[in-house]
C-alpha cells in the first residue's frame, strides 16, 4: 500500500519541479526595448547594463536595478529670479534638452538626477546673469545659451548625462522696468515714425523738383523746337514764293518771247513794230507815272502819224 502512494506522487513532484523550472526560465528572461538600457545588479552590487535585445536575468541573484530612456529629454525647468550687474532682480526660466550617455553613471552618479541638474541650471543661471547688466541680459540670449550649456555639459559628465542645448523660454523684468521699457521702445518707433516721413517728405519734394525741372527743360525744348519748325515753316514758305515768282516771270519772258517770234515769222516791218511799240508807250501813260521817256524811234513815228492826219484834214475840206 505504502509503495503504491510513492509511485503516485512521483509525478506530482516531476510536474512541480518542471512548472518551477518553466516559471523560473519565464521570470528570467528580460527584452530591452529601442532606445533603452536596462542596469542588472548582482546581490546589490553593479554587475553589467543590458542593451537592446532578449537577454536572461536568473532572479534571486541578478536584479534588474534601474530602467533608463536613452532618448533625448527636455526639461523645462520653474522661472528662477536672479539680479543682474546692476541691480535688477527678474525672473527666468530654463529649457534643458539632454541625453543619457553612460547609463552606469546615471544610476551610480547622483541621487535625482533631474533634481540636481535644475539646481545646477539655477545656480549657474544667476552666476552668468549676476556677471552682465540688464541690457545685456536682453539682448544677449544666444551668448547665454552657450555659456550655459558649456556649464552644464561639463558639470553633468560624471553623472552620464550630456546637456545638447539650453533655452532661456522667457526673462521677464519688473513691472516698473516693463513700463520704462515699453516708453522707451514707443518713443523709439515714434522716432523712426517721424525719421521716415521726413525722409518721405524730402523724397517726395527732391521728385517734385525734379519733375518741375524736367517739366521746364521739356517745355522749353518744345518751344525751341516750335520755333525752329517755324523758321522752317517760313523758310520754306519764302522758297516757294521766290519760285512761284520766279516761275511767273519765266512764264511771261517765255511768252513775251513767243510773241516776238510770232511777230518775226509774220515778217513784221520796223514800222509795225514801232506802232506796237507806240501802243505800249500809251498803255503805260495810263498809269500814275508823271515822266516818260519815249524813244527816238517813237517819237519820228508820232510825228509821221501826225502828218499823215494833216493832210487827211485838208483833203476832206477840199471837197
Amino acid at each position: 500500500m505504502k509503495i503504491l502512494e510513492t509511485t503516485n506522487i512521483v509525478p506530482i513532484i516531476i510536474v512541480i519541479l518542471i512548472g518551477l523550472v518553466i516559471l523560473l526560465v519565464a521570470i528570467s528572461i528580460r527584452v530591452v526595448p529601442q532606445a533603452h538600457a536596462f542596469v542588472v545588479e548582482k546581490f546589490g552590487a553593479y554587475h553589467k547594463t543590458l542593451g537592446t535585445g532578449i537577454h536572461f536575468v536568473f532572479p534571486f541573484i541578478f536584479r534588474i536595478s534601474k530602467r533608463i530612456s536613452l532618448k533625448e529629454q527636455v526639461v523645462d525647468f520653474d522661472p528662477q529670479p536672479v539680479i543682474t550687474k546692476d541691480n535688477v532682480t527678474m525672473q527666468i526660466d530654463t529649457v534643458v534638452f539632454y541625453e543619457i550617455t553612460d547609463p552606469k553613471q546615471f544610476a551610480y552618479g547622483v541621487e535625482h538626477p533631474e533634481l540636481a541638474l535644475e539646481k545646477l541650471t539655477a545656480t549657474t543661471l544667476r552666476n552668468i546673469i549676476g556677471e552682465i547688466e540688464l541690457d545685456a541680459t536682453l539682448t544677449s540670449r544666444d551668448l547665454i545659451n552657450t555659456k550655459m550649456r558649456t556649464i552644464l555639459d561639463e558639470a553633468t559628465d560624471p553623472w552620464g548625462i550630456k546637456v545638447n542645448r539650453v533655452e532661456l523660454k522667457n526673462i521677464l523684468p519688473p513691472k516698473d522696468i516693463r513700463d520704462a521699457m515699453e516708453k522707451q521702445m514707443r518713443a523709439e518707433r515714434e522716432r523712426r515714425e517721424q525719421i521716415l516721413r521726413a525722409e518721405g517728405e524730402k523724397r517726395a519734394a527732391i521728385l517734385n523738383a525734379e519733375g518741375i525741372k524736367e517739366a521746364q527743360v521739356l517745355k522749353a525744348e518744345g518751344e525751341k523746337q516750335a520755333k525752329i519748325l517755324a523758321a522752317e515753316a517760313e523758310r520754306e514758305a519764302l522758297i516757294k514764293e521766290a519760285e512761284g515768282k520766279s516761275e511767273a516771270i519765266l512764264k511771261i519772258k517765255e511768252a513775251e518771247a513767243q510773241g516776238i517770234e510770232l511777230v518775226k515769222k509774220a515778217g513784221a516791218d520796223k514800222a509795225v513794230l514801232t506802232l506796237k511799240a507806240y501802243e505800249a508807250l500809251v498803255e503805260t501813260a495810263k498809269g500814275q507815272a508823271t515822266k516818260l521817256i519815249i524813244p527816238s524811234e517813237i517819237q519820228g513815228m508820232a510825228g509821221l502819224v501826225s502828218a499823215i492826219s494833216e493832210t487827211a484834214e485838208k483833203t476832206k475840206n477840199s471837197k
